[in-house]
Protein backbone atom coordinates (compact mmCIF):
# COMPACT_ATOMS: atom_id res chain seq x y z
CA UNK A 1 0.00 0.00 0.00
CA UNK A 2 0.99 3.64 -0.31
CA UNK A 3 2.34 4.84 3.03
CA UNK A 4 3.07 8.41 2.11
CA UNK A 5 2.61 10.69 -0.86
CA UNK A 6 4.13 14.02 -1.81
CA UNK A 7 2.93 16.23 -4.66
CA UNK A 8 4.26 19.64 -5.66
CA UNK A 9 3.19 21.93 -8.49
CA UNK A 10 0.46 19.73 -9.96
CA UNK A 11 -2.81 21.36 -11.09
CA UNK A 12 -4.56 22.81 -8.01
CA UNK A 13 -2.12 21.05 -5.65
CA UNK A 14 0.74 23.41 -4.83
CA UNK A 15 2.27 21.40 -1.97
CA UNK A 16 0.95 18.20 -0.38
CA UNK A 17 2.57 15.72 1.99
CA UNK A 18 0.02 13.11 3.06
CA UNK A 19 0.09 9.75 4.83
CA UNK A 20 -2.40 7.24 3.45
CA UNK A 21 -4.28 4.37 5.11
CA UNK A 22 -5.90 1.17 3.77
CA UNK A 23 -9.11 3.17 3.16
CA UNK A 24 -9.00 6.82 2.04
CA UNK A 25 -12.28 8.63 1.31
CA UNK A 26 -11.96 12.13 -0.16
CA UNK A 27 -14.87 14.50 0.39
CA UNK A 28 -15.31 18.10 -0.72
CA UNK A 29 -17.35 20.38 -2.91
CA UNK A 30 -17.04 20.57 -6.68
CA UNK A 31 -13.82 22.02 -8.02
CA UNK A 32 -11.72 21.83 -4.84
CA UNK A 33 -9.21 19.30 -6.20
CA UNK A 34 -10.47 15.78 -5.46
CA UNK A 35 -10.33 14.80 -9.13
CA UNK A 36 -6.91 16.43 -9.48
CA UNK A 37 -5.64 14.28 -6.62
CA UNK A 38 -6.94 11.11 -8.28
CA UNK A 39 -5.61 12.16 -11.67
CA UNK A 40 -2.11 12.45 -10.20
CA UNK A 41 -2.05 8.64 -9.97
CA UNK A 42 -3.00 8.46 -13.64
CA UNK A 43 -0.05 10.73 -14.41
CA UNK A 44 2.25 8.42 -12.42
CA UNK A 45 0.88 5.33 -14.17
CA UNK A 46 1.37 6.88 -17.61
CA UNK A 47 4.86 7.95 -16.58
CA UNK A 48 5.68 4.37 -15.55
CA UNK A 49 4.14 2.92 -18.73
CA UNK A 50 6.35 5.23 -20.85
CA UNK A 51 3.38 7.23 -22.11
CA UNK A 52 4.22 10.55 -20.45
CA UNK A 53 4.48 12.54 -23.68
CA UNK A 54 1.19 11.27 -25.12
CA UNK A 55 -0.56 11.74 -21.77
CA UNK A 56 0.56 15.38 -21.55
CA UNK A 57 -0.74 15.96 -25.08
CA UNK A 58 -4.08 14.36 -24.13
CA UNK A 59 -4.30 16.86 -21.24
CA UNK A 60 -3.79 19.82 -23.62
CA UNK A 61 -0.18 20.35 -22.65
CA UNK A 62 2.08 20.96 -19.68
CA UNK A 63 0.52 24.38 -19.12
CA UNK A 64 -2.66 22.66 -17.91
CA UNK A 65 -0.78 20.31 -15.56
CA UNK A 66 1.50 22.82 -13.83
CA UNK A 67 0.01 24.69 -10.86
CA UNK A 68 -1.33 27.90 -12.46
CA UNK A 69 0.90 27.35 -15.48
CA UNK A 70 4.55 27.81 -16.34
CA UNK A 71 4.69 31.46 -15.22
CA UNK A 72 3.90 30.43 -11.64
CA UNK A 73 5.28 26.87 -11.40
CA UNK A 74 8.60 25.63 -12.75
CA UNK A 75 8.20 21.89 -12.21
CA UNK A 76 6.03 19.00 -11.04
CA UNK A 77 7.48 16.85 -8.28
CA UNK A 78 6.02 13.58 -7.02
CA UNK A 79 7.13 11.01 -4.48
CA UNK A 80 5.43 7.81 -3.32
CA UNK A 81 6.47 5.35 -0.63
CA UNK A 82 4.98 1.85 -0.83
CA UNK A 83 5.14 -1.13 1.50
CA UNK A 84 3.68 -4.62 1.54
CA UNK A 85 0.94 -5.09 4.14
CA UNK A 86 2.78 -8.13 5.51
CA UNK A 87 6.27 -6.62 5.46
CA UNK A 88 8.15 -3.64 6.90
CA UNK A 89 10.22 -3.29 3.75
CA UNK A 90 9.42 -0.21 1.68
CA UNK A 91 9.93 0.92 -1.90
CA UNK A 92 10.07 4.55 -2.98
CA UNK A 93 9.66 6.27 -6.31
CA UNK A 94 10.12 9.95 -7.01
CA UNK A 95 10.33 12.13 -10.11
CA UNK A 96 10.81 15.70 -11.21
CA UNK A 97 9.23 17.01 -14.42
CA UNK A 98 9.93 20.30 -16.18
CA UNK A 99 8.08 21.84 -19.14
CA UNK A 100 9.64 21.86 -22.60
CA UNK A 101 9.48 24.51 -25.29
CA UNK A 102 6.75 22.53 -27.12
CA UNK A 103 4.51 22.44 -24.01
CA UNK A 104 5.34 18.86 -23.03
CA UNK A 105 7.11 17.51 -19.94
CA UNK A 106 10.67 16.24 -19.57
CA UNK A 107 11.98 14.00 -16.77
CA UNK A 108 15.01 15.62 -15.13
CA UNK A 109 15.25 12.90 -12.46
CA UNK A 110 13.45 9.75 -11.43
CA UNK A 111 14.66 7.78 -8.43
CA UNK A 112 13.94 4.22 -7.27
CA UNK A 113 14.69 3.37 -3.64
CA UNK A 114 14.52 0.30 -1.40
CA UNK A 115 14.15 0.87 2.37
CA UNK A 116 15.28 4.43 1.76
CA UNK A 117 14.75 7.35 4.09
CA UNK A 118 11.86 9.65 3.09
CA UNK A 119 14.02 12.76 3.44
CA UNK A 120 17.25 11.27 2.05
CA UNK A 121 17.07 10.90 -1.75
CA UNK A 122 20.69 9.84 -2.13
CA UNK A 123 21.35 6.69 -0.10
CA UNK A 124 19.65 3.44 -1.19
CA UNK A 125 18.49 5.06 -4.43
CA UNK A 126 19.18 4.46 -8.12
CA UNK A 127 18.42 7.22 -10.62
CA UNK A 128 17.77 7.99 -14.24
CA UNK A 129 18.40 11.58 -15.32
CA UNK A 130 17.36 13.80 -18.24
CA UNK A 131 15.12 11.35 -20.10
CA UNK A 132 11.99 11.76 -22.22
CA UNK A 133 10.29 8.64 -20.87
CA UNK A 134 10.69 6.65 -17.66
CA UNK A 135 13.25 3.85 -17.60
CA UNK A 136 11.86 1.97 -14.59
CA UNK A 137 9.80 -0.51 -16.61
CA UNK A 138 12.98 -1.45 -18.48
CA UNK A 139 14.91 -2.23 -15.30
CA UNK A 140 15.60 -5.85 -14.42
CA UNK A 141 16.25 -7.26 -10.98
CA UNK A 142 14.50 -8.20 -7.76
CA UNK A 143 14.73 -4.72 -6.21
CA UNK A 144 12.42 -3.32 -8.92
CA UNK A 145 9.82 -6.12 -8.84
CA UNK A 146 7.50 -4.75 -6.15
CA UNK A 147 7.83 -1.16 -7.28
CA UNK A 148 6.67 -2.19 -10.75
CA UNK A 149 3.66 -4.03 -9.28
CA UNK A 150 2.55 -0.93 -7.37
CA UNK A 151 3.02 1.54 -10.21
CA UNK A 152 1.33 -0.69 -12.78
CA UNK A 153 -1.78 -0.87 -10.57
CA UNK A 154 -2.26 2.90 -10.28
CA UNK A 155 -5.34 3.11 -12.50
CA UNK A 156 -8.32 5.37 -11.85
CA UNK A 157 -11.59 3.46 -12.35
CA UNK A 158 -14.62 5.38 -13.52
CA UNK A 159 -17.83 3.66 -14.54
CA UNK A 160 -19.80 6.86 -15.10
CA UNK A 161 -20.58 6.43 -18.79
CA UNK A 162 -23.59 4.13 -19.07
CA UNK A 163 -25.13 5.67 -22.20
CA UNK A 164 -26.56 3.62 -25.04
CA UNK A 165 -23.20 3.26 -26.79
CA UNK A 166 -20.97 3.36 -23.72
CA UNK A 167 -18.03 0.94 -23.28
CA UNK A 168 -19.89 -0.76 -20.41
CA UNK A 169 -22.81 -1.74 -22.66
CA UNK A 170 -20.77 -2.90 -25.66
CA UNK A 171 -19.44 -6.32 -26.58
CA UNK A 172 -15.78 -7.04 -25.89
CA UNK A 173 -13.15 -9.40 -27.24
CA UNK A 174 -13.19 -12.73 -25.39
CA UNK A 175 -9.42 -12.73 -24.90
CA UNK A 176 -9.34 -9.20 -23.48
CA UNK A 177 -9.40 -10.48 -19.90
CA UNK A 178 -6.00 -9.89 -18.29
CA UNK A 179 -7.47 -7.25 -15.95
CA UNK A 180 -10.63 -5.18 -15.68
CA UNK A 181 -10.12 -1.97 -17.63
CA UNK A 182 -10.58 1.46 -16.09
CA UNK A 183 -13.83 2.19 -17.96
CA UNK A 184 -15.16 -1.38 -17.76
CA UNK A 185 -15.04 -1.85 -21.54
CA UNK A 186 -13.99 -5.51 -21.17
CA UNK A 187 -16.45 -6.36 -18.37
CA UNK A 188 -18.11 -9.29 -20.24
CA UNK A 189 -14.74 -10.87 -21.07
CA UNK A 190 -13.39 -10.43 -17.55
CA UNK A 191 -16.52 -11.90 -15.97
CA UNK A 192 -16.35 -14.82 -18.40
CA UNK A 193 -12.72 -15.40 -17.36
CA UNK A 194 -13.80 -15.45 -13.69
CA UNK A 195 -16.64 -17.82 -14.51
CA UNK A 196 -14.29 -20.28 -16.18
CA UNK A 197 -11.20 -19.96 -13.96
CA UNK A 198 -12.41 -18.61 -10.60
CA UNK A 199 -15.97 -19.94 -10.14
CA UNK A 200 -16.10 -19.25 -6.38
CA UNK A 201 -15.38 -15.56 -6.87
CA UNK A 202 -17.77 -15.46 -9.83
CA UNK A 203 -20.58 -17.00 -7.76
CA UNK A 204 -20.01 -14.52 -4.94
CA UNK A 205 -20.26 -11.65 -7.44
CA UNK A 206 -23.57 -13.04 -8.76
CA UNK A 207 -25.00 -13.35 -5.23
CA UNK A 208 -23.94 -9.80 -4.39
CA UNK A 209 -25.62 -8.44 -7.52
CA UNK A 210 -28.82 -10.35 -6.66
CA UNK A 211 -28.82 -8.71 -3.22
CA UNK A 212 -29.31 -5.25 -4.76
CA UNK A 213 -31.17 -6.27 -7.96
CA UNK A 214 -33.80 -8.87 -6.96
CA UNK A 215 -34.93 -9.35 -10.57
CA UNK A 216 -31.44 -10.56 -11.55
CA UNK A 217 -31.12 -14.37 -11.61
CA UNK A 218 -27.68 -15.12 -13.06
CA UNK A 219 -25.23 -14.30 -15.82
CA UNK A 220 -25.33 -16.30 -19.03
CA UNK A 221 -21.88 -15.75 -20.48
CA UNK A 222 -20.43 -17.44 -23.53
CA UNK A 223 -18.75 -16.32 -26.76
CA UNK A 224 -21.06 -14.98 -29.46
CA UNK A 225 -22.33 -17.89 -31.58
CA UNK A 226 -21.85 -15.89 -34.79
CA UNK A 227 -18.49 -14.40 -33.82
CA UNK A 228 -16.65 -16.43 -31.22
CA UNK A 229 -14.01 -13.74 -30.74
CA UNK A 230 -16.61 -11.47 -29.10
CA UNK A 231 -18.77 -11.73 -25.99
CA UNK A 232 -21.73 -9.76 -24.61
CA UNK A 233 -22.86 -9.16 -21.03
CA UNK A 234 -25.89 -11.48 -21.11
CA UNK A 235 -28.01 -12.48 -18.11
CA UNK A 236 -31.25 -14.09 -17.04
CA UNK A 237 -34.13 -12.46 -15.18
CA UNK A 238 -36.00 -14.34 -12.46
CA UNK A 239 -39.13 -16.12 -13.74
CA UNK A 240 -38.23 -15.32 -17.35
CA UNK A 241 -36.46 -18.53 -18.52
CA UNK A 242 -37.00 -17.80 -22.22
CA UNK A 243 -36.34 -14.07 -22.09
CA UNK A 244 -33.21 -12.57 -23.59
CA UNK A 245 -31.40 -9.85 -21.63
CA UNK A 246 -28.06 -8.15 -22.15
CA UNK A 247 -26.31 -5.00 -20.94
CA UNK A 248 -28.73 -2.77 -22.82
CA UNK A 249 -31.54 -4.00 -20.54
CA UNK A 250 -29.77 -3.06 -17.29
CA UNK A 251 -30.44 0.22 -15.49
CA UNK A 252 -27.51 2.62 -15.21
CA UNK A 253 -27.17 1.97 -11.48
CA UNK A 254 -27.26 -1.82 -11.78
CA UNK A 255 -24.69 -1.80 -14.58
CA UNK A 256 -22.35 0.41 -12.55
CA UNK A 257 -22.79 -1.81 -9.50
CA UNK A 258 -21.94 -4.93 -11.53
CA UNK A 259 -18.70 -3.28 -12.64
CA UNK A 260 -17.87 -2.14 -9.09
CA UNK A 261 -18.64 -5.53 -7.56
CA UNK A 262 -16.46 -7.22 -10.19
CA UNK A 263 -13.61 -4.81 -9.49
CA UNK A 264 -13.79 -5.20 -5.70
CA UNK A 265 -14.50 -8.96 -5.53
CA UNK A 266 -12.05 -10.31 -8.10
CA UNK A 267 -9.70 -12.95 -6.64
CA UNK A 268 -6.47 -11.07 -7.37
CA UNK A 269 -7.06 -7.47 -6.35
CA UNK A 270 -4.81 -4.67 -7.62
CA UNK A 271 -2.33 -3.29 -5.08
CA UNK A 272 -4.24 0.01 -5.12
CA UNK A 273 -7.84 0.63 -6.18
CA UNK A 274 -8.72 4.21 -7.14
CA UNK A 275 -12.36 5.06 -7.91
CA UNK A 276 -13.93 8.42 -8.75
CA UNK A 277 -17.45 8.89 -7.27
CA UNK A 278 -18.53 5.22 -7.32
CA UNK A 279 -21.90 6.05 -5.74
CA UNK A 280 -23.33 7.76 -8.85
CA UNK A 281 -26.77 6.41 -9.73
CA UNK A 282 -26.85 3.84 -6.92
CA UNK A 283 -29.79 3.22 -4.59
CA UNK A 284 -28.97 3.94 -0.89
CA UNK A 285 -29.04 0.20 -0.13
CA UNK A 286 -26.58 -0.43 -2.96
CA UNK A 287 -24.35 2.36 -1.64
CA UNK A 288 -24.20 0.67 1.76
CA UNK A 289 -23.45 -2.67 0.10
CA UNK A 290 -20.69 -1.00 -1.92
CA UNK A 291 -19.16 0.40 1.28
CA UNK A 292 -19.14 -3.12 2.71
CA UNK A 293 -17.33 -4.44 -0.38
CA UNK A 294 -14.74 -1.67 -0.03
CA UNK A 295 -14.20 -2.58 3.62
CA UNK A 296 -13.55 -6.22 2.69
CA UNK A 297 -11.28 -5.32 -0.23
CA UNK A 298 -9.17 -3.07 2.01
CA UNK A 299 -7.91 -6.13 3.89
CA UNK A 300 -5.60 -6.90 0.96
CA UNK A 301 -5.77 -3.83 -1.30
CA UNK A 302 -5.56 -0.11 -0.57
CA UNK A 303 -8.61 1.91 -1.61
CA UNK A 304 -8.66 5.59 -2.58
CA UNK A 305 -12.06 7.09 -3.42
CA UNK A 306 -13.64 10.48 -3.99
CA UNK A 307 -17.33 10.89 -3.18
CA UNK A 308 -20.20 13.36 -2.92
CA UNK A 309 -22.50 10.96 -1.03
CA UNK A 310 -23.38 11.63 2.61
CA UNK A 311 -24.87 8.13 2.85
CA UNK A 312 -21.63 6.60 1.60
CA UNK A 313 -19.46 8.60 4.04
CA UNK A 314 -21.53 7.40 7.00
CA UNK A 315 -20.10 3.91 6.47
CA UNK A 316 -16.54 4.93 7.38
CA UNK A 317 -14.49 5.99 10.38
CA UNK A 318 -13.26 9.59 10.77
CA UNK A 319 -9.61 8.56 10.26
CA UNK A 320 -10.54 7.08 6.87
CA UNK A 321 -11.92 10.39 5.60
CA UNK A 322 -9.93 13.24 4.07
CA UNK A 323 -11.59 16.62 3.57
CA UNK A 324 -10.54 18.67 0.54
CA UNK A 325 -10.99 22.43 0.48
CA UNK A 326 -9.69 25.32 -1.63
CA UNK A 327 -7.69 27.85 0.37
CA UNK A 328 -5.56 30.65 -1.10
CA UNK A 329 -5.97 29.20 -4.61
CA UNK A 330 -4.70 25.74 -3.73
CA UNK A 331 -6.17 22.42 -2.65
CA UNK A 332 -5.80 21.62 1.05
CA UNK A 333 -6.19 18.05 2.32
CA UNK A 334 -6.91 17.22 5.98
CA UNK A 335 -7.54 13.81 7.53
CA UNK A 336 -10.24 13.72 10.21
CA UNK A 337 -9.43 12.64 13.77
CA UNK A 338 -11.93 10.99 16.11
CA UNK A 339 -10.56 12.84 19.16
CA UNK A 340 -11.57 16.18 17.73
CA UNK A 341 -15.08 14.96 16.92
CA UNK A 342 -16.03 12.85 19.97
CA UNK A 343 -18.50 15.38 21.35
CA UNK A 344 -20.17 15.76 17.97
CA UNK A 345 -20.26 12.05 17.11
CA UNK A 346 -22.32 11.23 20.20
CA UNK A 347 -25.25 13.01 18.54
CA UNK A 348 -24.43 13.16 14.83
CA UNK A 349 -23.02 11.01 12.05
CA UNK A 350 -20.02 11.96 9.95
CA UNK A 351 -22.45 12.74 7.12
CA UNK A 352 -24.37 15.12 9.39
CA UNK A 353 -21.17 16.94 10.31
CA UNK A 354 -20.25 17.20 6.66
CA UNK A 355 -23.62 18.71 5.78
CA UNK A 356 -23.36 21.13 8.71
CA UNK A 357 -19.84 22.08 7.50
CA UNK A 358 -18.36 21.19 10.91
CA UNK A 359 -15.62 19.18 9.20
CA UNK A 360 -15.43 21.49 6.16
CA UNK A 361 -15.48 19.95 2.69
CA UNK A 362 -18.39 22.21 1.75
CA UNK A 363 -18.62 25.36 -0.45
Amino acid sequence: MINRLKIEGYKSIRNLDLELKPINILIGSNGVGKSNFLSFFKLVNNLYERRLSSYVISQDGAENLLHFGKKITENIYGKIEFSNINSRDSNSFYFNLIPTSNDNLFITTEGYGYNASWEDEIHNYFWSNNIKESELILKAGYRYKYLKEYLSSLKKYHFHDTGENSPLRNSSQVDDNKYLKENGSNLPAFLYYLQEKHPKSFNRIEKTIKSIAPYFDRFELSPDRLNERMIKLEWKEINQPDGYFNASHLSDGTLRFIALATLLMQPDLPEVIIIDEPELGLHPFAINKLASLIRKASATSQVIISTQSVNFVDNFEPEEIITVDREDNESVFKRLESENLNDWLSDYTIGDLWQKNVIKGQP
